[in-house]
């Protein structure tokens, strides 16, 4: 009984919050600065977490100005939100979060860029849209995984878009995110295998000691001079962060 009531009332509360983000975006957006855009979205975010009982810590130092591309692992729906903690940033995710109810109107208005990975030309155009936001000097956040894990080791890396970081001179930092429930390493809140969204919701809204430590690695290319091959990047990315996952 009273998990379903904390799950009735953050879940209403949460409702209330996308829907004004919705209105924010519509109404205000079309007439701020990026800059507005951004600072909006990051303690649009920060209210969101402590709505869901969620509690984010920080260690590492981000890379708070010009353009940066995050690395980060894959646990949940609330990866995104734990990154705009720190910085507001632009993720790439899956096209299927489009069509999801309110959070992918949301993610759109947000600049979320999607990827259709059943289409051959997907990563160019991806990619490209990538560039455009490394040159307004944004952060753009990837998950290389291409899909959630449990959070306690990390699947193969895809390199492919790391490129457009390259290309661009973008600075690469990784970045892990460690899940926690009632101070104990944890994959409660992932959001893996055939669970439903509205399921992980029910898990995580309705209960409490939900923690994410957010981890900064030291940028593995500091967009100067030369810089290394994708592969390599991808390679040196997936060892320091499963080093940190493992520890």
């Amino acid at each position: 009984m009273i998990h379903a009531l904390r799950f009735l009332i953050r879940a209403l509360l949460a409702l209330v919050w996308v829907i004004a983000g919705l209105l924010h975006i519509a109404l205000a957006f079309p007439w701020m600065r990026l800059s507005g855009r951004l600072y909006s979205k990051k303690i649009w975010s920060v209210v969101l977490l402590r709505i869901c009982g969620v509690s984010v810590t920080q260690s590492g130092t981000p890379v708070t100005q010009g353009p940066v591309l995050f690395v980060v692992n894959h646990v949940s729906w609330l990866d995104i939100f734990i990154l705009n903690f720190a910085r507001a940033t632009a993720f790439v995710a899956k096209s299927e979060i489009r069509h999801w109810p309110l959070i992918g109107w949301l993610a759109h208005g947000a600049d979320t860029i999607f990827i259709e990975r059943a289409s051959r030309h997907a990563v160019h155009k991806v990619g490209v849209a990538m560039q455009e936001h490394f040159e307004r000097g944004q952060s753009v956040g990837l998950f290389p995984e291409g899909t959630t894990s449990r959070g306690d080791r990390l699947l193969p890396f895809y390199a492919n878009l790391f490129e457009p970081a390259r290309k661009a001179g973008a600075v690469i930092q990784p970045v892990v995110l460690k899940y926690y429930h009632h101070g104990r390493r944890s994959d409660f809140a992932a959001f893996v295998g055939e669970q439903t969204l509205l399921h992980n919701m029910w898990c995580v809204l309705g209960s409490t000691g939900t923690a994410i430590e957010m981890i900064f690695v030291p940028v593995i290319w500091d967009g100067q001079g030369e810089p290394p091959v994708r592969a390599e990047l991808s390679r040196s990315a997936h060892q320091q962060m499963d080093q940190i996952l493992l520890s």
